[in-house]
């Protein structure tokens, strides 16, 4: 039949839309898997026995098993014990933690790099153990990790796609819609593809700016 992207401005608002609940989603998830990385990371590295034990089972269950599995697993089966979220937040919570896993790793590598002497000086000078780490030696871990951190960010944007499975209608869901209404799908996945691009471009634009500023203030 060829090509006829004439049907793309009767849907192009259906498609903004779903770009726009993508960005959402993304920089929900992105914030909730650094700030859960950290926390995970000092949890596995300082927390009691009785604690780290049970967060090894949840860190093994997210980097064992497929995103989507997880996310099926927050959005359908919570509600079998009485824990029913939002499409869009399951998204989130699902997105959010299983890349705050993978954040962690390399928050306690950057962690256990830091020099000893930063704590002991810390410790010497009044803080405690936990006003150490928040002070001293996460923040110098963090500003190590940054790069593969926005690597992972720029994963986590591609893997936002998924969460269409559970009803949120981002990007990849609304592109199906409009192609379900006009039997045009390479047009809309084209056009899903140029806001995909679009949108990881300016996520890459942000992160650079953000490594600089971390370079500067060394």
């Amino acid at each position: 039949m060829g090509l006829d992207f004439s049907v793309i401005p009767k849907y192009l608002d259906v498609v903004m839309m779903g770009a726009v609940w993508t960005v959402a989603i993304t920089v929900a998830a992105a914030l909730l898997s650094f700030f859960g990385g950290i926390v995970f990371a000092v949890i596995a590295l300082y927390a009691p026995k009785f604690v780290r034990l049970p967060f090894r089972a949840f860190e093994w269950l997210f980097m064992g098993t497929p995103l989507l599995l997880q996310l099926f697993l927050i959005y359908f089966g919570l509600v079998q014990i009485g824990i029913d979220l939002p499409a869009f937040v399951a998204g989130v919570i699902g997105l959010g933690l299983h890349f705050a896993v993978y954040n962690s790793e390399l928050i306690q590598t950057a962690i256990l790099a830091v020099d000893k002497g930063q704590m002991e000086a810390a410790r010497t000078l009044g803080l405690s153990r936990g006003q150490a780490l928040k002070k001293v030696v996460v923040p110098q871990a963090v500003r190590d990790v940054i790069p593969p951190i926005g690597n992972n960010m720029i994963a986590l944007l591609k893997d936002s796609a998924l969460v269409s499975v559970i009803g949120v209608s981002e990007l990849t869901l609304s592109a199906q819609l409009a192609i379900g209404r006009t039997y045009r799908p390479f047009e809309f996945y084209v056009l899903a593809a140029v806001f995909y691009y679009i949108i990881n471009l300016g996520m890459e634009a942000v992160l650079r700016r953000i490594e600089r500023k971390v370079q500067a203030a060394r």
